[in-house]
């Protein structure tokens, strides 16, 4: 039987969105969790070097490798070997890599509903059945210890997001402890998706390597550095799994992009620029957040971390690819329906991305103003 795996709707809105742009329309991209800003400019230039004096070929960076391992030891006081760290093409193909790695057809992994559409799809064709534990203002959004102990029997792996996409929420690490404490006490395997660390507003995201060192860890070049076009990440396994993922990546994916990996190479010490894009991301947040009761919006996700906010718009809709493909007919915002990540309510929420230009900000606010508030006026005599 050949496996089902369902659309990632967002995609649709995105291919919707730039046919509307195609044709003149003037439309602000908040559907993808991609940045507006661009790689850093050292980045670049490394990156033109190396168009200008190399061939190219199937190759792994020992020293991005060693670069990415010392990263963990000066950002989290963790030892990670570079022969621990693989080179992937971006974090989804590092997510295959892993579940591989860890797991049999069949077997339970859990994960938060809400939670990036890709890991229950993934799973999927992989044959894992992905079981979603529902995660409501309650819980923060987010895992909890309590629930992952209660489920009988227990999954053979946890997939942990902190900060999470779609609701940016953080695990605080007194509850990643909490967590770690379950899977140790019952054999649970972690996959922990780390690629929004750096993007957090208040509260720091710990890494899960510090609670659990067997855990393997997915990362990115995507969102902190701005390289969502170069396809780059990696992924941390345990020492014994070594061997079993050298195998995997050089049969599945063999290596990602040489210039890619030249440029990340130079990326990470490219913070002060970074740290630039970093607090116009916090500009926005704090311009949305802002307008949300404009919007007529007050049921959201703590948005602790990434850029995006998830809210909830039951009051107006329960079809939130509909209304998500209205918005962006009539306004040319686009944006990110719910039921991409969570199956069961999320036809009630709709997701913010906040990554784009500060000036995009601005005016996506003042074009969705009164059109929510027309969206409301329609909606209330099916609601009194």
């Amino acid at each position: 039987m050949i496996a089902q795996v369902e659309p990632f709707h967002a995609t649709t809105i995105g291919r919707i969105a730039y046919e509307l742009a195609a044709s003149g329309r003037d439309v602000i991209h908040m559907e993808y969790g991609q940045p507006s800003t661009g790689a850093p400019a050292a980045a670049i230039a490394a990156a033109h070097a190396v168009l200008d004096s190399e061939p190219g070929g199937y190759w792994e960076s020992p020293a991005l490798r060693e670069r990415i391992a010392r990263h963990y030891a000066e950002d989290y006081g963790v030892n990670v070997s570079s022969e621990q760290v693989y080179l992937t093409c971006g974090a989804s193909p590092a997510f295959v890599l892993a579940l591989s790695c860890c797991f049999r057809p069949g077997e339970r992994v859990a994960l938060a509903r809400p939670g990036y559409v890709a890991y229950r799809n993934a799973m999927r064709a992989l044959y894992i059945e992905p079981v979603e534990l529902p995660c409501g203002e309650a819980e923060r959004y987010q895992v909890t210890a309590a629930a992952l102990d209660a489920l009988d029997p227990a999954p053979a792996g946890l997939i942990v997001a902190s900060p999470a996409n779609p609701t940016g929420t953080v695990i605080p690490p007194e509850e990643l402890a909490a967590i770690a404490e379950v899977c140790a006490r019952k054999g649970i395997k972690v996959i922990s998706d780390e690629i929004y660390h750096g993007l957090t507003y208040g509260p720091v995201a710990d890494t899960m390597l510090r609670h659990v060192p067997e855990a393997l860890v997915v990362n990115s070049f995507s969102k902190w550095y701005s390289m969502v076009g170069w396809r780059l990440g990696w992924l941390v396994v345990p020492p014994h799994l070594i061997d079993p993922a050298r195998a995997r990546i050089a049969n599945l994916f063999l290596t990602p992009p040489v210039v890619a990996q030249h440029a990340g190479l130079v990326a990470f010490d490219c913070r002060e620029e970074l740290e630039g894009h970093h607090a116009s991301y916090a500009r926005n947040r704090a311009l949305l957040l802002a307008a949300l009761p404009r919007l007529g919006l007050s049921h959201i996700a703590p948005p602790d971390g990434a850029f995006y906010i998830w809210a909830d718009i039951a009051h107006l809709t329960d079809d939130s690819l509909a209304f998500c493909r209205r918005l962006l007919e009539d306004t040319g915002v686009a944006t990110a329906p719910g039921i991409d990540f969570d199956p069961v309510e999320g036809h009630r929420f709709i997701r913010f991305s906040f990554a784009v230009s500060t000036p995009e900000i601005e005016d996506a606010i003042e074009r969705m103003v009164p059109w929510f508030a027309e969206q409301a006026s329609i909606a209330a005599p099916a609601g009194a």
